[in-house]
């Protein structure tokens, strides 16, 4: 089967379009979209699905609306996957929903499947998972190699909007007691420096290394003695939940339904759940590194039945049973390809910085404010953090 995968972010292009491969599917992933190039995409690729994902620069309502356009008197079913559910049902993906008009949702969330239904939008969960030809267990790196280490971004704006979230306590059932203890803690991600607010103090800046690649991050998971799994909902559980472990790494995350329903505290990861129980575990398994790496190898065992490879396959039966494709013979044999839509060659890319504006941009590359509007069908000035602009 030809899908096309409309997305331009690393993390998305990165982990399921891979697990369609795995099961002999031809991908092609999009890349910015215009109407221009999504036209052309649709006319020379011919897919035969196409899907969506999330909240990210593909998914904005302009974008929402061309890929709706695009797809209209077409017989090629649009998937959205919406992994922003459930904090984020009705002010993110009912409305692009409403917009985008796909033939069937995956969510997240599964008590969100039968709000969907209700709504007379065909609907399955799909839960995360990790792809292991990117996280997988890899040699100790010396640039990595901490005692404990965090891989996430800090969302200190989401914590201010949402103070009955359940990462607050995460962060104050893993992180706070670390840090009250001084106990140093290793972060990869973006904004904990702006986290005092919700940790009682400031991290030093030793301790912060900024955002990594997200095809690197299979480094830290591997080199870090422990990896403390921040949890986002009691009853889901985080991608990084599936990767780390894919990644071989030690993971001490929070005791919830979620983690205890796939996996065994002691035995494929440990939980915590509460400030005390954190520092003893911490303290525990520092010191106790055959201990350790015993439950690693579990882990990285258990977590197998999780790959993107297992969902994709689980993507493609639930369309069938719901007759959303056809099941028919596949013409697949073995690995099947994944591509990215050219660019044209003469443009380069550029993805957007945090305080990047198109006048910066424009005097960075060299190309007027005017002409970077008309490469990328921009209708307004407004740009966004890890947007792909081609110049």
């Amino acid at each position: 089967m030809r899908i096309l995968f409309l997305e331009s972010s690393s993390i998305w292009s990165n982990n399921l379009p891979r697990g369609f491969q795995a099961n002999g599917h031809d991908v092609m992933i999009s890349g910015p979209i215009t109407k221009s190039r999504l036209k052309t995409m649709i006319k020379d690729f011919e897919p035969e699905l196409a899907i969506s994902i999330g909240w990210g620069v593909e998914q904005e309502p302009m974008k929402q609306l061309i890929i709706r356009e695009q797809f209209s008197g077409m017989d090629i079913p649009l998937i959205y996957w919406a992994v922003e559910d459930p904090a984020y049902t009705d002010t993110w993906s009912i409305p692009l929903i409403k917009r985008m008009k796909p033939d069937f949702v995956f969510t997240l969330c599964p008590k969100t499947v039968d709000r969907y239904e209700k709504m007379g939008i065909p609907s399955s969960h799909l839960d995360f998972g990790f792809e292991n030809s990117v996280h997988h267990p890899v040699e100790k790196s010396s640039n990595y190699q901490v005692k404990i280490a965090v891989v996430a971004n800090a969302y200190p704006d989401k914590l201010k909007e949402y103070p009955d979230h359940y990462r607050h306590e995460a962060i104050n059932i893993l992180l706070r007691p670390l840090l009250e203890d001084d106990i140093q803690v290793d972060f990869w991600g973006n904004d904990w420096e702006q986290m005092k607010p919700y940790l009682g103090r400031n991290i030093p800046k030793s301790w912060l290394h900024g955002p990594i690649p997200y095809i690197e991050t299979q480094n830290v998971y591997s080199s870090a003695d422990i990896i403390l799994g921040l949890q986002n909902y009691p009853e889901i559980l985080t991608q990084r939940t599936y990767e780390i472990l894919g990644s071989g790494g030690f993971l001490l995350t929070l005791d919830t339904p979620g983690v205890r329903s796939k996996f065994q505290p002691g035995k494929d990861l440990d939980v915590s759940s509460s400030p005390k129980d954190t520092i003893e575990k911490i303290s525990y398994y520092l010191n106790n590194a055959e201990k350790r790496m015993k439950i690693q190898a579990r882990g990285h065992k258990a977590v197998q039945s999780h790959t993107y490879q297992s969902r994709a396959k689980q993507i493609i039966e639930t369309l069938i049973t719901r007759k959303v494709i056809v099941d028919k013979p596949t013409k697949e044999v073995g690995k099947g390809f994944v591509f990215h839509f050219a660019h044209d060659p003469h443009h380069s890319v550029y993805t957007v910085k945090k305080g990047d504006t198109l006048f910066k941009i424009s005097r960075i590359t060299g190309v007027p404010v005017e002409k970077i509007k008309q490469i990328n069908e921009l209708t307004s000035d407004l740009i966004i953090e890890g947007q792909v602009l081609m110049i």
